[in-house]
């Protein structure tokens, strides 16, 4: 089950504890929840370096359609997932992003 998250607590505890895997067009951070085995929740953010609020929408638009069909194809249970856009998460094209999404999580020891 997919579920977000909204608090800036659990984004902030997401990036002290968790472990970062980094890519060409956006950043992950995974932090494993052993509280609740079954339930994956997910964060998106963009920062104002992006661009403007149309950029960074899109950017963060992508990265939901993404992380949901990559995590649908391969659950990543009992974590709490974290993607931060970069400069080229708007523009890139969108196979190359849901690899990056894909190797990300496998880097960040979500999924195998």
């Amino acid at each position: 089950m997919l579920s977000r998250l909204k608090r800036r607590a659990e984004f902030l505890r997401a990036a002290r504890e968790g472990r970062k895997a980094a890519g060409r067009n956006l950043v992950l951070q995974a932090l494993p929840r052993p509280d609740s085995p079954a339930d994956t929740r997910l964060g998106f953010t963009a920062t104002k370096k992006i661009g403007n609020a149309v950029t960074r929408n899109r950017a963060k638009r992508r990265m939901r359609a993404a992380a949901r069909l990559v995590l649908e194809a391969a659950p990543a249970p009992g974590h709490d997932i974290v993607l931060i856009a970069r400069d080229g998460t708007a523009t890139c094209p969108f196979p190359a992003l849901l690899e990056e999404v894909s190797a990300a999580l496998r880097r960040a020891g979500a999924r195998p």
